[in-house]
């Protein structure tokens, strides 16, 4: 039974939630389409595009994407800290970056005296705002309605793009985050797209990866997605907890493993990383590759998803087999 979205999103139990959005009817319409024989490679930077936007518009973070033929991943950091320390008038600002807006917030920032019956609505419109700018809802409601309207007036139709909403799924902590991170930068690999980190397009790790060869001797160049430890960014929130070269060791010897349909030997390199994280190392090939699969709501240690069941007012969350073998 569907359940409202506040009752699956509980930011006070993690920050982080994987989302996934699908095109109608699971239709290559983000990539080459065999029934039509047209191509709508182009869509994947729109969308790519509006999620850059946004991450300097909401205070959601973005940690990993992927933008693929039928649908994308994103795994985000809604830091809602970040939003009560906004002035009254950079909340405004960034409303309006997105939407219209009503005419007496473009008159405050034009400077125009406003009534203070005009001040007081105003007021009352900024708290509503300053809220929105940190829930993940209206963050994929702004991006997949944005991109369905750019897509129906490019085929001159209406209707659906998108199959429903968006699906969303906890990470409860480190270990569950960084798995998840590694299966959305290797969905290309996994799909036979491409066979190297290098030439993953449309995805995290490659952005990660080109940002660093070309900036690696400057450090006034930033990403813009949130920082691994060890990466400078603009981003104001502390950094995600692994290494870059940490990360992208685990990811590429991931990747290598996934395209060889064996795991074989762990480099001395990456079994360290692995035992940091607390997870077993037969379970991490068979967890990234599967992982929207495995966890349906949630990923964590047992006594976390309890939590986050009880929090949410469920009875039990599934996957809670995976998840225990999954960790140590």
């Amino acid at each position: 039974m569907p359940r409202a979205r506040y009752r699956l999103v509980d930011t006070q139990t993690t920050p982080y939630y994987h989302c996934i959005s699908r095109c109608v009817r699971r239709a290559f319409l983000c990539g080459f389409d065999r029934m039509s024989g047209r191509s709508f490679d182009h869509r994947k930077q729109w969308i790519l595009d509006r999620i850059k936007h946004q991450s300097s518009v909401f205070a959601i973070e973005v940690c990993a994407y992927a933008v693929m033929s039928n649908h994308f991943h994103l795994v985000l950091h809604v830091n809602t800290e970040a939003s009560q320390q906004w002035a009254f008038k950079e909340v405004i600002e960034r409303w309006l970056a997105l939407f219209k807006g009503p005419d007496i917030a473009r008159q405050y920032l034009a400077g125009e005296v406003l009534s203070s019956f005009e001040q007081d609505a105003l007021s009352a419109w900024v708290e509503v705002w300053r809220e929105r700018l940190s829930d993940l809802s209206w963050y994929m409601r702004c991006l997949n309605e944005t991109i369905a309207r750019m897509a129906n007036q490019e085929d001159n139709c209406s209707g659906r793009f998108w199959e429903g909403r968006f699906r969303s799924q906890a990470l409860l902590d480190k270990a569950a985050l960084i798995s998840c991170m590694a299966y959305v930068d290797l969905n290309p690999i996994r799909a036979k797209l491409c066979d190297s980190l290098e030439t993953s397009e449309f995805t995290s790790i490659q952005e990660r990866i080109r940002h660093y060869a070309r900036h690696k001797e400057s450090s006034r160049q930033h990403c813009w997605l949130k920082p691994l430890a060890g990466e400078k960014s603009q981003v104001i929130s502390d950094t995600l907890p692994l290494l870059r070269a940490d990360y992208l060791s685990l990811v590429d010897w991931t990747g290598r493993a996934i395209r060889e349909d064996k795991r074989g030997l762990i480099p001395s390199s990456v079994q360290p990383i692995l035992q940091r994280l607390g997870v077993e190392e037969d379970n991490w090939i068979i967890n990234t590759q599967h992982f929207g699969n495995r966890f349906y709501r949630a990923l964590g240690r047992l006594n976390q998803m309890r939590k986050l069941a009880q929090r949410t007012d469920q009875r039990w969350i599934q996957g809670l087999a995976q998840a225990d073998s999954f960790y140590r």
